[in-house]
């Protein structure tokens, strides 16, 4: 019995597990197999990178608006922080991201835009100012 891909991708995912547990090799969908399982990775890259433009957004927001600091900002930077210091310790190959320039100027960008829409300000540098480990590091907050 064979599930379209297309049609019921649940129906379809349950198959292909059940085939590989039966070592149904040749039954397997292998395109979409191996599709499916660069998508997991993908989704790790977006998850990383949500979180990334979320922390330097609020950030962005701390340094441009000192006169509206407050424990929610201060909360949202704790917990995306501890979020994704927990997703690269699951997941150590993340970090290669966190290296990769292009990805990097996605995610800058991202947060760029993020904060122009909380805040209206559009002043914001091109670049980002911050390396990597101090945007992640704890006791950073920038002035």
């Amino acid at each position: 019995m064979s599930s379209e891909y297309g049609r019921d991708i649940l129906a379809w995912a349950e198959e292909q597990a059940a085939l590989l547990r039966a070592r149904d090799f040749g039954a397997i969908d292998v395109e979409h197999l191996a599709e499916e399982i660069e998508d997991v990775g993908k989704s790790e890259q977006r998850e990383l990178a949500g979180r990334m433009a979320v922390l330097i957004s609020h950030l962005l927001k701390w340094q441009s608006q000192p006169g509206r600091r407050g424990r929610s900002w201060e909360r949202t930077v704790r917990e995306q922080r501890r979020a994704i210091a927990a997703h690269l310790a699951e997941t150590p190959s993340l970090r290669r991201s966190l290296a990769n320039t292009a990805w990097m100027e996605g995610v800058w960008a991202d947060a760029v835009t993020k904060a122009i829409d909380e805040t209206g300000l559009d002043d914001f540098p091109e670049d980002c100012p911050w390396p990597i480990a101090q945007i992640l590091a704890s006791e950073f907050y920038p002035d």
